[in-house]
């Protein structure tokens, strides 16, 4: 699994969701953060099959409780299956893994009526999301080996607002994760670089 907690890895099948709504969730980040928990592993002993691999990936670093991207993908394998269920419908972190908690709860529901075999169908559509292929920083920003040994601080600002303008989401061809996967570049390479 290359599924990361920080930053969020998002299942590159699964579209994203651009006008968030807002919920009547009134969940606390950690209570939320429980309660997925709590019903993985309740799910885990309803199944008789263990939850294994367990990656909560968001944006959320100390510090930063509200970041810009708020969506929460659950990424875990079960019954020999990598699933992962992402919610980013609300604009609140706690929301979107509230969520997440009440999803796992209904398979919990489908276990109780429908049995097993209902249960590995609705994960079989899950199924199909692989966590994406991480990017390299160098690729995201273009830079090329021959390159090395000219990037510092001021080459990354450079290049980093050269392609902010082509990949903001208000641009032609830009997007939400374009510019996010830019970002989380600059980030990178600005503390292994940090010159």
């Amino acid at each position: 699994m290359e599924a990361q907690r920080y930053p969020l890895t998002w299942p590159e099948t699964m579209p994203r969701t651009t006008n968030k709504v807002a919920s009547k969730f009134k969940t606390a980040l950690s209570t939320a953060l429980k309660n997925v928990n709590s019903s993985l592993n309740l799910f885990s002993g309803d199944s008789g099959k263990r939850v294994e691999n367990l990656v909560i990936s968001s944006n959320v670093t100390l510090g930063v409780e509200r970041p810009a991207d708020p969506g929460v993908a659950v990424w875990f394998v079960w019954d020999g299956m990598q699933v992962c269920i992402a919610v980013d419908r609300y604009p609140k972190v706690e929301d979107n893994l509230q969520a997440i908690h009440h999803i796992v709860e209904a398979r919990r529901t489908e276990m109780r009526h429908g049995g097993l075999h209902i249960v590995r169908a609705t994960f079989r559509g899950f199924t199909a999301l692989p966590a994406p292929k991480k990017k390299g920083w160098r690729e995201v920003m273009d830079f090329l080996p021959q390159d090395e040994p000219q990037i510092t601080r001021d080459v990354i600002e450079s290049r980093f607002k050269r392609l902010a303008a082509q990949r903001h989401p208000d641009r032609p061809g830009g997007s939400h994760d374009a510019m996010t996967e830019l970002n989380n570049a600059k980030e990178q390479a600005l503390k292994e670089k940090g010159n």
